[in-house]
């Protein structure tokens, strides 16, 4: 290998025509590219692309090398260029999305395979962190659970009486849960404020644990699509967020139900709830799909919350949230959220 046969050019993704170079040799590999990327490098070899790599966040993604230039070591180049990058930017923990033919490649480089779907994908982690680690930091904090233990994940978006019903039920049956607020940083309530509604609002409940969801669940790194609607991804993502779910995350925690609100609206929650579904049961995990609570002949939903502060309707948001979620909305310091939430359209 002469290395001074190849240059490392970092690509203006702002040039069309370098935009557009980079889209059409990744499509040449069945792989898409957009502009959501961070930063993109270009392998070339007498002015031709041969080799290409970009990040989003902590996830490596669109890394490519030309079939004629396999096994020359460009996957090593490009992969250690990305996390020099990264760690420049102070990120030390990476994963990485593949085919599952392709996981071997990655591994080989120091990676680690946490999750796979057969059918679409696989997810692999290098760096500082990992899910041994956050498990076992969740398994320290629901320490005081003895037993049968569930889980509920939610984003509470903010925190209703829905989601209070979903956890009730669920803490009822069983001998303690772990509730994982979506960490993710996505959503128009802050993460520190859904979590703070959360604990407030289960704070009787003695055999509940709420902990941060990190980015195992419903992340971007996991399940993007959660937060962008690319619709042809979701299938894949759904599966593969839920297997990690079940072989890495339930089964170190020690939990073995899961119980999710049915869902009559959203698409991609919906295809979250048939991939659990389809997946848990193959690993011992017992699913309950509990019916959404009505108030005056509506279905209760953080959505509907948001639609509600949109227009003003305070006693009708009042039947819907907890006191303590009401006191968080009405305070002079929850200002600036309901500003952002009455000029946007997020879904979340």
């Amino acid at each position: 290998m002469v290395w001074s046969e190849y240059e490392i050019e970092v690509v203006n993704l702002k040039d069309a025509n370098r935009f557009r170079q980079i889209e059409a040799f990744l499509a040449e590999y069945e792989l898409s590219f957009d502009d959501s990327v961070e930063y993109t490098i270009a392998v070339r070899r007498s002015e031709e692309i041969v080799g290409t790599g970009s990040f989003s966040g902590e996830i490596l993604r669109n890394i490519a090398v030309s079939e004629k230039e396999q096994g020359a070591g460009l996957t090593s180049l490009i992969l250690s260029s990305l996390m020099q990058e990264q760690a420049r930017r102070g990120r030390m923990h990476y994963f990485i999305f593949t085919k599952p033919a392709k996981a071997h490649l990655f591994t080989n480089l120091g990676f680690t395979e946490i999750a796979r779907d057969e059918l679409y994908t696989s997810l692999l982690e290098t760096g500082l962190g990992s899910i041994e680690k956050y498990c076992s930091a969740v398994v320290q904090q629901a320490s005081s659970i003895r037993g049968k233990r569930a889980a509920v994940i939610v984003n509470c978006n903010p925190f209703t009486k829905g989601h209070q019903a979903l956890i009730r039920k669920a803490a009822g049956e069983n001998d303690g849960v772990v509730v994982f607020v979506v960490s993710e940083d996505q959503s128009l309530f802050p993460f520190a404020d859904r979590i703070k509604l959360v604990r407030e609002g289960v704070a009787d409940l003695t055999n509940v644990v709420v902990v941060p969801s990190g980015k195992y669940m419903v992340s971007s790194a996991t399940f993007p699509t959660y937060f962008t609607r690319e619709e042809e991804q979701v299938i894949a993502q759904t599966r593969l967020d839920v297997n990690l779910f079940a072989t890495q995350i339930a089964r170190r925690i020690g939990i073995t139900k899961r119980y999710i609100g049915e869902e009559p609206e959203c698409p991609v929650t919906n295809a979250y709830n048939k991939a659990m579904l389809d997946i848990l049961p193959q690993y011992g995990i017992e699913i309950s799909v509990i019916k959404r609570i009505e108030i005056d002949g509506e279905v209760i939903s953080a959505s509907k919350v948001r639609d509600l502060i949109r227009l003003n309707k305070w006693e009708e948001i009042k039947k819907i949230v907890p006191d303590t979620t009401y006191s968080y909305l009405v305070a002079p310091e929850t200002k600036l959220v309901l500003e952002k939430i009455r000029h946007s359209h997020s879904r979340h």
